[in-house]
């Protein structure tokens, strides 16, 4: 189906992977105040979280917490559509994943993510 065929309603599903990236990039440079390149690459390690998270079982990464301390984070989003409880608002500012060690939903802030493994 060529984008020409496709009907207002669909346009809103095209929206790609590269595109939700630079949204990233953009709230994490308006954010913090860094050069967009920094939030550029930030944003491309978050896709790359998402991705391992969503195909594997537990993954390791590492994220800053608000109160300053590191916190290295075992989790995961395969197989937890039934732990779902609701459809809330889904906030872009942050990054939400199923903690292994705690058993429950956590996030963190976009801009305190530090690395994967």
């Amino acid at each position: 189906m060529y984008k020409a065929q496709l009907k207002p309603n669909d346009m809103k599903n095209t929206i790609n992977f590269r595109t939700r990236v630079f949204k990233k990039a953009h709230l994490i440079a308006s954010n913090t105040g860094k050069a967009f390149s920094y939030a550029l690459k930030q944003a491309w390690k978050l896709y790359r979280l998402s991705k391992q998270l969503l195909s594997n079982e537990s993954v390791r990464f590492t994220y800053k917490k608000v109160d300053g301390s590191i916190r290295v984070a075992y989790g995961t989003l395969k197989n937890i559509s039934h732990l779902i409880k609701g459809n809330g608002a889904k906030n872009e500012k942050v990054f939400n994943y199923w903690d292994l060690e705690s058993v429950g939903f956590r996030c963190f802030r976009i801009e305190n993510f530090i690395s994967i493994g």
